[in-house]
Order: structure tokens, then sequence, then C-alpha cells
């Protein structure tokens, strides 16, 4: 995958985190993508390095793009908040992101539209992410987070809203739970240590975590929000009004794809080893989310009274204009 370097990104990241004015930077870089003599279109799709982003992999590799017509170059990106900036402009066309980023990009004035779903927690059972806690630790529910530190991966976003609600849902103050940000890989080490009392993890790194002996406190997700979305694609408004029919074939080919991913998990376990530098003992037992290339617009409907309600934008975010339809 071709790695984001470019300085654009991180001047408009800026711009993004400070605000910005109504209008939306996307310009003239999201001209329609020259078509070859058979028709194919080339359009670049930025990914996070992810297990579940290996089923836009496994897309390309079944052929499922090409049907369509599209030619795809995978871009790496370290978020969706990174990542936006790139869409805006059209240095990159699509991205495979969190709901959340896209929402909070829209409301500050980036023209963001959510093009499909992607991949959702999952509702009930087992959950693909959770905080987990020393065994020895004292903290038996997510009430006893407050007055806590707990681990995320970036602050203001879905791991520490969702914390933040199941702990005032069980009578805590969420406003006392200390916010720290680690890189997942990092957060065993740090929670050994007791330089933090609770990580919130995904997997691979959540069942690692369980099996050296440490506790579940809550699947945060699941509680806060059943099946709540991890991540949707998504691209600029600018670009979707461009280019109608690229936007239409790469819908109807993430759909096809995501699908067949759901279906078919060992397809998506099966690329881990390469696509993430993963052990393939781990990888063939990896938990998945549950893909779906609808957009689940109830819940992130709820999502956006989450991110009003805890102050990370000033008012609930416009989820059905964000949305193409």
């Amino acid at each position: 995958m071709k790695r984001l370097t470019f300085a654009a990104v991180g001047v408009a990241a800026a711009l993004l985190l400070t605000g910005c004015g109504s209008g939306s930077p996307s310009g003239s870089a999201s001209s329609a993508p020259a078509a070859g003599g058979d028709g194919m279109r080339n359009i670049s799709v930025g990914v996070i390095s992810i297990a579940p982003s290996a089923a836009v992999k496994m897309g390309i590799d079944e052929g499922i793009f090409t049907k369509h017509k599209l030619k795809v170059e995978l871009q790496s990106g370290q978020g969706g908040a990174a990542m936006l900036p790139a869409v805006s402009t059209g240095t990159m066309n699509f991205a495979v992101g969190n709901p959340l980023s896209v929402l909070l990009a829209k409301n500050k004035g980036l023209d963001m539209r959510i093009v499909t779903g992607y991949s959702n927690s999952l509702a009930t059972g087992k959950d693909i992410n959770g905080v987990v806690a020393k065994a020895d630790s004292g903290i038996a529910t997510a009430k006893d987070l407050a007055g806590k530190k707990v681990a995320v991966n970036t602050i203001n976003a879905q791991g520490d809203l969702t914390i933040k609600e199941v702990v005032a849902k069980q009578g805590g103050d969420p406003k006392a739970v200390q916010f720290l940000e680690l890189p997942f890989q990092d957060m065993g080490a740090q929670l050994a240590q007791g330089n933090v009392d609770a990580v919130w993890v995904p997997e691979p790194f959540l069942s690692k975590l369980l099996a050296e002996g440490n506790k579940l406190v809550t699947y945060n997700n699941q509680e806060a929000l059943p099946g709540l979305p991890t991540m949707v694609t998504f691209t600029s408004g600018n670009y979707a009004q461009q280019n109608p029919e690229v936007v239409a074939d790469f819908k109807a080919a993430m759909t096809e794809t995501l699908a067949m991913a759901q279906s078919n998990p060992d397809k998506v376990r099966a690329l881990l080893p390469e696509f993430m530098k993963m052990p393939e003992a781990v990888a063939s037992k990896l938990r998945l989310e549950e893909f779906d290339g609808k957009v689940n617009e109830p819940v992130l409907g709820k999502l956006g009274e989450l991110m009003a309600k805890y102050g990370i934008t000033p008012s609930t975010p416009d989820v059905a204009g964000t949305i193409l339809k």
C-alpha cells in the first residue's frame, strides 16, 4: 500500500482540529478519474492498518472492483481523521474510517459524505473491543472507572465517548475518568506496569490481555450503542458531485465486497498474515467485526447525540445530511 507522506495532510488536519469555515476546501483536484480504453477508472482508497481493512484487499483480489470497472490503489493512513483532509482536497478519492471523525469533520465545515457502511461492533455476545483492567485492580464495573486512568488510542473519539456513556449509565461520574492516549500495541505493557488502571483495546489485543489473566470491565460499544458502526466509507461532497457514476460503482463494489467478507470471514483472515504482518495462528482465530455495506443511520444518529452530550460538537451533527442517498 502507498503510505501518505504529503505535508498537505498535516496542514489540513491542523485546520480541521482548530475549526474551519462553513465552506468546503474541496477543489479541482477531485476531477473525474481518467478511463482507459477498457473503461477502467483509477481510484485511490485510503485504509487504516487494522484487521477489518483487509476486506477491501479481499474485494480487489476477488475481482469485485474490476467487475465494476474500478482499478483501486490502496493507500494507508494513520487513522480516519488523518485521511479526511486528503479526501477533502481530492488527493484521495475514498477512505475507510470511523464515522465519528467523518461527522465531526462535517460539523466543522468539511464537506464529507458517507458512501457505505463498512463494519459494526457486535450487538450481542463477545464484542471486538472492550475495556480491560488487572484482575486485582478493584475495578469491577465501568462505574469504577471514575477517578481512574484509562488508556484509549485517541481522545474525543468513539472509545472514550462510549466509555463515558456506560459510566454515566451505571451511575458514575464520566467527567472523573482520566483518559490518556496510547498506541494499542503499548497498552498491555503500561497496564502491567501500573501506569494506567485500565485500557480500551480491540482484537487481537483484547484476547491477548484476557488470556494473560486480566479481566474484562465492559464491552463499552455494546453497552452504550449496540451495533455501533466502527467504520464507514466516505468521500468528499465535491467528488461525489463531479463523479456520480464512479461513486455509484464504488458503492456497489463495496457492498458486494462486504457481503462476501461477512459470509466468508476466513477469506479476510487469510490475508492478515501479509496485510497486518500477523502470525497465522493469531489471524486464523481472530474475532472480526460484522461487515455490512448498509449504513446504520439510527445508531449513527444516537452517536451524534452523544457527541453533543459530551461536548465533542456544539450541537448534534447532521447525520442524515452526511449520508449519500
